[in-house]
């Protein structure tokens, strides 16, 4: 990318290279000699180039011009969307500033305009996907997953909902922050805290509007995992997220946000903990399982795509029982979390490098 190119040719270069990348996010951090610029690939941060001053000014003006935010306003965040009509890009783009000791930063989150993946696309092993599907073909129930952002969460429950649109003849509803994309026969909502429309006040008023299968974005407080429990149990489909570390974890912040403990357990009937390992480039990486070389094809990372490692509990009557009698004590994924992770490194589907990144240890 040459640095002669004006604003917003340099910003729709930088839009097409990143779409072009599989990028979700792109960064523009301001320091005194102009910007640094990265890309979220496959979840981390890939430095991409610097633009100098004053283009990379000019940049962040156009930025903020086709967001319709203050172009003046460098010291306090903004938020705002640009419409793929005026950026040429193929996604909307959501706009977040925010100032910082530096200057100012700016990161441009890209919307796929795409349809959900199907569930059998999500590479999840079989015995998960087979799960899954059992679960949503149920009439009532709790689907509860976890993980750190990133992970591939809101992937899961898109897929969910193409599964069950595809099932015909349920009214389905959400409760998002922010939804992400448009599914058509699906009634939408997003949350609005600013106005006091969070998770909790909607699905009250939602619940009154006969959701057949109703996707709570996420549990963040104790009003919402009760109505979560209570919706599951009156014969509600019910599907949410909830930050936890593991399946066990899942149980202990339920357990603890809901008084009526033997309501809970009841409810969940399957719990999956998901995280997500970058694939190993195809168009570098070889036949042998060390870490690839890098090429053009991946911007020289040596992973281009991601893989999803999964941990699950179906909550059967037998374990139901040993939950209420021992709590949170009972929940023993048959295959962890490591060890999913360690066979998809055996495979040569990633390396060590990316599990001891995840892990923070080495695979044993």
């Amino acid at each position: 990318m040459s640095d002669d190119l004006t604003a917003p040719e340099t910003l729709t270069e930088l839009i097409r290279q990143a779409e072009t990348a599989g990028a979700s996010d792109i960064h523009l951090q301001a320091h005194a000699a102009g910007a640094h610029i990265a890309f979220r690939l496959d979840g981390v941060l890939t430095p991409v180039r610097d633009l100098p001053n004053p283009l990379a000014e000019r940049v962040f003006g156009r930025i903020k011009y086709l967001a319709r935010l203050k172009t003046y306003q460098d010291s306090l965040p903004q938020d705002g969307r640009i419409d793929r009509a005026d950026s040429g890009a193929a996604h909307d783009i959501r706009v977040a500033t925010y100032p910082t000791v530096t200057g100012e930063k700016i990161v441009l989150r890209l919307f796929l305009a795409c349809a959900p993946r199907r569930l059998r696309d999500l590479q999840f092993p079989e015995r998960t996907a087979a799960e899954l599907e059992a679960f949503l073909r149920q009439q009532s129930g709790l689907l509860l997953l976890t993980g750190p952002a990133g992970s591939g969460k809101t992937t899961t429950i898109y897929a969910c909902l193409e599964f069950l649109l595809g099932l015909g003849g349920r009214h389905l509803i959400t409760i998002e922050d922010p939804v992400e994309q448009i599914l058509p026969g699906v009634m939408q909502t997003e949350v609005n805290e600013a106005r006091g429309l969070n998770f909790a006040v909607a699905a009250r008023h939602l619940l009154r509007q006969d959701p057949q299968a109703l996707v709570l974005g996420e549990i963040r407080d104790d009003e919402t995992a009760q109505l979560a429990v209570r919706a599951a149990l009156t014969g509600h489909l019910v599907i949410s997220t909830l930050h936890a570390g593991s399946c066990r974890g899942v149980f202990e912040r339920l357990l603890a946000m809901c008084p009526d403990r033997y309501a809970a357990v009841s409810a969940i009937e399957l719990v999956l903990n998901q995280r997500l390992l970058r694939r190993r480039c195809p168009a570098c990486a070889g036949a042998s399982t060390a870490p690839a070389a890098g090429c053009a094809a991946c911007l020289h990372t040596g992973y281009r795509g991601r893989v999803p490692v999964v941990e699950q509990i179906r909550i059967d009557p037998a374990l139901r029982r040993q939950v209420r009698a021992q709590g949170p004590d009972a929940i023993q994924p048959p295959v962890t979390l490591e060890a999913a992770a360690r066979e998809v490194v055996a495979r040569g589907l990633s390396d060590s490098v990316e599990f001891e990144r995840v892990f923070g240890k080495p695979p044993e």
